[in-house]
């Protein structure tokens, strides 16, 4: 059975909504910044900080894409963007899923996407163990 978490833009945030291409600014930046810290170590750690290319499903470009894994380890990531009414507000999401084909090591690459994103956004994150991070300062 698949498993989403959603990284939920509230009163505080960074920003109110994300677009995909957004979401997927943010990972390429996730992946430069990993590919720094490798170069500080003298290692090659880009590839095991984010073993995945980034694909789409024709006509589907604008609702959702994928990550696809490039070692036997990893498999799929989807990521898509969304929108909730909470009483009189509208909170917008990014939805993390995790399919039925995904592995250990994907769960565990998503939990730190997430977390990631969600730091520098400062949202809220409601994991895949329906537990929430709040990163959004609050009173």
């Amino acid at each position: 059975m698949s498993q989403s978490a959603y990284i939920k833009f509230v009163q505080g945030s960074a920003v109110e909504a994300l677009s995909l291409s957004e979401v997927k600014e943010r990972l390429s930046r996730y992946k430069e910044q990993t590919a720094l810290t490798g170069r500080q170590l003298e290692w090659d750690y880009t590839e095991a900080a984010f073993p995945y290319t980034v694909e789409t499903k024709s006509g589907e470009e604008d609702r959702w894409f994928y990550l696809k894994g490039t070692t036997p380890q990893y498999n799929y990531i989807m990521f898509g963007v969304g929108s909730e009414t909470n009483g009189e507000k509208t909170v917008s999401h990014v939805q993390v899923v995790l399919p039925d084909a995904a592995t250990h090591g994907d769960k565990s690459k998503a939990n730190e996407l997430c977390k990631y994103m969600a730091k520098q956004l400062k949202a809220e994150l409601m994991m895949f163990n329906g537990r929430t991070i709040y990163y959004n300062p609050r009173k």
